[in-house]
């Protein structure tokens, strides 16, 4: 039986080991690797990696209605780009999310659209008894927590083009976890919105210190968080320190990993001297255990 030209021509490139109808490049080195995981469990932080040995001429990364632009950094002679990107158990659903990226490259684009699943987690209710006024406040004070209300939800959606963290993250205190992330809070037998972000134990004047490199953003006291602080780490991922007894720096200061930033204290609506710690994630309010326990390449699985 003879062959066609063309038929053999066919059967030689289908026969290329590791050679693909998704493959669009003849060499292995001008690829481009995407890295992110399938799924996530809701609340969780998670990463998007790109590698090129070609240098990026404009990169883009589309979740949950937010684009931006990760930077990149050189490392083995590759060009490396890595986005951390968050699940908050207040604003997102479980199921199927899309994940889009797009990356140009001498001239050329390639997109990928990839679907991130967020898988569902039972969270543990907490009672909480507080004071009436913390729980319902007076009509005078409801003007105030707007505004304040105004200035964090623009601080968290800050964005700076230079990425300054680095994995794992630092601790801000040596206190044991008083309350993890999700729980089901009820407020004087009120239920609440979930917590977003950790507590951890830490007597009056306990210092606490940053995640991470970054500079501060907003020191201010506030009617529910009392003296806070916000950090900007770079690329969307602030993180916020509340119930502060006193800031050891001022809007406008860089800040290092492991620096002292301020004390603890229960200014605000506390039960007791403690800190919360939560992390904003391109807006979103993530769980920040994950990020004091795992590397990069397990925040990528």
């Amino acid at each position: 039986m003879s062959i066609r030209p063309w038929a053999a021509v066919l059967i030689v490139f289908l026969m290329i080991p590791g050679l693909s109808q998704a493959d669009t490049s003849t060499d292995d080195r001008e690829a481009i690797v995407l890295a992110h995981p399938k799924q996530v469990d809701m609340g969780q932080p998670f990463l998007v990696r790109l590698t090129s040995v070609q240098a990026f001429d404009r990169l883009s990364v589309n979740w949950m209605e937010q684009e931006f632009t990760p930077s990149v950094s050189q490392w083995n002679d590759r060009h490396v780009a890595i986005a951390m990107l968050g699940t908050d158990v207040l604003t997102l659903k479980p199921g199927r999310h899309t994940l889009l990226v797009r990356a140009w490259t001498g001239g050329k684009e390639t997109v990928w659209k990839r679907s991130v699943i967020i898988v569902a987690r039972a969270f543990p209710r907490q009672d909480l008894n507080l004071p009436s006024k913390m729980v319902t406040p007076p009509v005078a004070e409801l003007e105030r927590i707007k505004r304040e209300r105004t200035r964090t939800r623009k601080a968290k959606k800050t964005w700076s083009a230079q990425r300054l963290w680095q994995l794992p993250f630092h601790k801000p205190v040596k206190g044991k976890t008083t309350s993890v992330y999700g729980l089901q809070r009820v407020l004087n037998g009120k239920p609440k919105n979930p917590h977003r972000g950790m507590d951890f134990r830490a007597p009056t004047g306990t210092g606490v210190e940053a995640v991470a490199d970054g500079r501060v953003i907003l020191a201010e006291a506030h009617y529910y968080a009392g003296s806070s602080l916000y950090i900007d780490h770079g690329n969307g991922v602030i993180s916020l320190y509340f119930h502060l007894s006193k800031f050891d720096v001022v809007q406008g200061d860089l800040v290092k990993k492991g620096q002292m930033i301020g004390r603890s204290g229960s200014t605000g609506r506390a039960t007791g001297p403690h800190l919360h710690l939560s992390i904003s994630v391109q807006g979103q309010l993530v769980d920040p255990a994950p990020l004091f326990e795992k590397t990069t390449d397990q925040l990528l699985r």
